[in-house]
């Protein structure tokens, strides 16, 4: 709310204070006061201004707004403007009430304001486009097609591609209706640019890019140089899986129209999702230069460039985003990372601790307290931790998380345990934390107290895919219950049937059980999938056990290339191959 308040001290100084000013001379007639000149600067010389012809209870409305203004007070600001517009009914309060209204996103007053503005000029455009995304808003789309058709009328751009766009943020149901309303309108309305391009929007919304495409041929036949139709296209021939199409007419139109951004924009994207992240770098080199003043294309080019190993353009254009005040959480941490990589840890400690709130602020605190531990200040990244919960209540159970990782990260185990205990003392229901203890516990042997944590978590979230596959596989390890563990994996991977975890999970409980050839159909998938150092010990195990010793050399190996360490993995090849050299 605060940092509205410059607009809107300047917004009210304009409309009240030259309405006060005038109150000892009305004259009759209407006419919007002009904004005063800054304090800072000369008064201007007196001139004849005819100003409205307002109620004293008007005059103590905007008085009264004033005065809340000046306190921060704009709920209240608000209030009494739109009680002056009611009372009033001039053009003047009315526009500057509804500027207000947007600044503080006040739908309700946006409506209001705008019916009271359409009572009184009924052909107002500026009430006819806020009546229209008040209406969509509501989910009451007829009265928004009708607003719509109005400025239509007058000749105006209605914005039909706005509110198509707008239709992301409604239900299915919803978006066909508007799709229907556009249709409906276009048979009224024949051969409209703007239009034609909202329904194709609207039918890629809908999920019918196919019948989009075939609308946009029809448009651009007629409008061949209609550039938001033809970045529409691209999308959507990408969307329908023709994507050497996309990519050959994108590259086409973005020569075309060089200053395109949008379009721009699009063909970079489809590049990085590509993979052609050289030629993406490239595009959004050309749009940095083509539009220097837009921070995003920097972003991207920076971020294209860190996927393609150049750190040092990555930094150079993160750093100005830094400077220059844009992005500028979402930079340090990039540029935390780059100095990170490169070996650089203080300076990267220091670009980590930058970043001071937004999605990037516990991802980069996370980091700084990792390289911290890493160069021997564990104590201190723990305090600091520590210090950051007490001043910042409201975050707790994220700085609880933090430490924990932090510690579990470092082996410091029974210190992770001790913070989960605390943790989960001050929050109960924090699956997160009772998870992470479940691990400690049966990392200890403690299985029965693991088994009750896991199931404490399915009662909060019973269709927890992880949940139940850990705790059918510690029932696998660690018990003689192997119908109990194998219905909770079943469970597990009928909510995410392509998970590897979940499928060793599956075929190792189905071994245990001694149904080897059926365990062997869950261990492959799960081992091509994800040939991890413990999948390749169970899927190796079981070929190990119908002799098929050679193959399962074969597996063990990549596995121990990914992890030579691995405990479970070192275990069962050094029991298996004893077995065998003592037969």
């Amino acid at each position: 709310m605060q940092r509205n308040a410059p607009y809107l001290a300047t917004c009210l100084l304009g409309i009240t204070f030259a309405t006060l000013s005038g109150c000892s001379s009305f004259s009759g007639s209407s006419s919007q006061p002009p904004a005063p000149e800054p304090a800072t600067t000369p008064a201007p010389e007196q001139t004849d201004i005819e100003y409205a012809d307002f109620e004293p209870e008007v005059l103590y409305q905007l008085l009264s707004a004033e005065i809340a203004a000046q306190r921060g007070r704009y709920d209240v600001t608000l209030v009494n403007y739109l009680q002056a517009a009611k009372s009033s009914k001039d053009d003047g309060v009315i526009e500057r009430a509804m500027r207000i209204a947007q600044t503080l996103n006040a739908d309700n007053a946006q409506q209001q304001l705008a019916n009271l503005w359409l009572e009184k000029s009924p052909d107002n455009i500026q009430a006819h486009r806020v009546a229209a995304i008040q209406a969509v808003k509501r989910q009451n789309l007829e009265t928004a097609l009708y607003h719509m058709e109005e400025i239509m009328n007058q000749g105006e751009d209605a914005d039909f591609d706005s509110l198509a766009a707008m239709a992301t943020q409604l239900p299915p149901a919803q978006q066909q209706e508007l799709l229907a309303l556009y249709l409906r309108l276009a048979e009224r309305h024949p051969n409209t640019p703007d239009l034609e391009y909202g329904i194709a929007l609207l039918m890629k919304v809908t999920g019918a890019p196919q019948d989009g495409l075939d609308r946009l041929e029809t448009l651009l036949g007629g409008h061949p140089n209609f550039q938001p139709a033809i970045t529409l296209k691209g999308d959507l021939l990408y969307q329908t899986g023709q994507t050497k199409t996309a990519l050959n007419y994108l590259t086409t139109h973005t020569r075309r129209f060089p200053d395109n951004r949008q379009m721009g924009t699009l063909y970079g994207r489809i590049l990085i999702n590509e993979q052609k992240l050289q030629a993406a770098q490239d595009e959004f080199q050309r749009l940095v230069e083509r539009h220097p003043d837009v921070p995003g294309l920097k972003l991207s080019h920076a971020l294209v460039a860190l996927e393609n190993q150049q750190p040092a353009i990555a930094r150079a254009e993160l750093t100005a985003l830094a400077e220059q005040g844009h992005h500028t959480n979402e930079a340090k941490y990039y540029l935390g990372r780059i100095e990170e990589e490169a070996g650089n840890l203080e300076l990267a400690i220091n670009h980590y601790q930058s970043v001071e709130d937004g999605n990037y602020y516990f991802p980069s605190l996370s980091r700084a307290s990792e390289l911290k531990a890493q160069s021997g200040e564990l104590s201190e990244a723990i305090s600091h931790l520590h210090a950051l919960r007490a001043n910042n209540p409201e975050q707790a159970e994220q700085f609880w998380l933090l430490e924990i990782n932090l510690l579990i990260d470092q082996n410091e185990k029974a210190k992770a345990l001790a913070a989960t205990n605390a943790a989960l003392e001050q929050h109960p229901e924090n699956v997160e934390a009772r998870y992470a203890r479940a691990m400690l516990l049966d990392a200890k042997g403690e299985t029965s107290a693991a088994e009750q944590d896991l199931k404490a978590i399915l009662d909060i979230e019973p269709a927890s895919s992880i949940t139940l596959n850990a705790l059918g596989y510690i029932l696998t390890e660690r018990t003689d219950r192997l119908q109990e563990a194998q219905g909770y994996i079943e469970r597990a991977l009928a909510l995410d049937p392509d998970n590897p975890a979940i499928l060793d999970s599956m075929g190792w409980v189905l071994f245990k059980q001694g149904r080897t050839m059926e365990a062997l159909d869950y261990l492959s998938e799960a081992w091509g999938a994800y040939p991890d150092p413990e999948v390749s010990a169970h899927y190796g195990e079981a070929l190990w056990s119908i002799g098929e010793e050679e193959q399962a050399r074969i597996v063990w190996e990549e596995g121990l290339d990914n992890d030579p360490d691995h405990e479970i993995l070192l275990e069962t090849i050094e029991r298996l191959t004893n077995e065998g050299s003592e037969e």
